[in-house]
């Protein structure tokens, strides 16, 4: 099997030389890129030398911009790249910006070194890792609209305009909000195979896979209200 290729972006050189160690003794990751700051990532990335990193691990807080400006950056210039932020900073709404802005996790700097590696294997595999406190940063934040209305939106990567329903909305909304099927039916008065159609239907309109990348899917594009949002 080969190796996670990993980028670490850090202006701290202990905590950089720290993880590279840690992770270096994992035969499953390879440490491909190592940098100070956003641009020295970016230059790095730039210079079309093989390999290119799979994942990065992103410090939020960087000399020369921090990590939203990179991560932007990053989602923009390399779509397959997946992106973890390492912060000591766990305030709720810098998390749910980060999440909605499409990072792939955030994570405390403390992590346990076996979590993270867990961590790095699960955006690797699929594409996202929530974390406890991350769950419940989301489902605390999400507000549940009075009134949801029918969609239509373009969303990319999806080949048909996205349509919910005014009850897909709302069942979206209930899910991110993390209540199990038969809470959504209590809620709204209506039967479980009820919600449980609605979610098959959300899954298959969206082609996501759980009821996590659900919630990820409907932050990223918006289709949920969020505090803050404009």
């Amino acid at each position: 099997m080969s190796s996670i290729k990993l980028a670490i972006c850090d202006d701290h050189r202990l905590f950089r030389q720290g993880l590279r160690h840690i992770l270096s003794r994992e035969p499953r990751f390879e440490v491909v890129v190592e940098a100070a700051s956003g641009g020295e990532l970016l230059d790095a990335l730039t210079q079309a030398c093989a390999p290119q990193p799979q994942v990065v691990l992103l410090d939020l807080h960087l000399p020369d911009q921090d990590g939203r400006a990179v991560s932007r950056a990053l989602l923009a210039g390399f779509p397959g790249m997946r992106i973890i932020i390492l912060s000591m900073n766990y305030a709720p709404e810098l998390i749910l910006e980060l999440m909605r802005l499409g990072v792939h996790a955030y994570l405390p700097k403390d992590i346990d070194q076996k979590l993270l590696g867990e961590a790095i294997e699960q955006v690797h595999t699929h594409g996202y890792y929530i974390d406890a406190t991350t769950a419940q940063v989301m489902r605390q934040g999400l507000q549940e609209p009075a009134r949801p209305r029918a969609q239509r939106l373009k969303v990319p990567g999806l080949a048909q305009p996205l349509e919910l329903t005014e009850r897909e909305q709302e069942v979206l909304t209930l899910i991110c909000q993390g209540l199990s099927s038969q809470q959504i039916a209590d809620r709204l008065f209506i039967s479980f195979r009820t919600v449980e159609g609605h979610r098959k239907n959300l899954l298959d309109k969206t082609g996501m896979a759980n009821a996590v990348s659900l919630a990820l899917f409907a932050v990223r594009h918006q289709l949920v209200d969020l505090p803050g949002a404009p």
